[in-house]
């Protein structure tokens, strides 16, 4: 199994727009329902390798990408 990290977002709007800069970047990303014991404004959120974590924060940065929290997974 693949350590795991997840991307909350404020609205579908950011989510969506971030799956398709991914994509664009070559990182693998899965979209899904926010995890039960975390609270998100959208109610979806992205699931991404925790290997590519950093790579994913850069793009969503420098594309002025509004994220609320990007986190390990079994931090959660």
């Amino acid at each position: 199994m693949s350590e795991q990290s997840v991307i909350l977002f404020p609205t579908s709007a950011h989510v969506m727009h971030a799956e398709k800069l991914f994509n664009d970047a070559g990182i693998s990303c899965r979209l899904v329902p926010v995890p039960r014991h975390l609270s998100s404004d959208c109610g979806i959120c992205l699931v991404i390798s925790r290997q590519e974590s950093t790579d994913a924060r850069v793009l969503l940065e420098a594309m002025h990408v509004e994220y609320d929290a990007l986190a390990d997974m079994d931090c959660m």
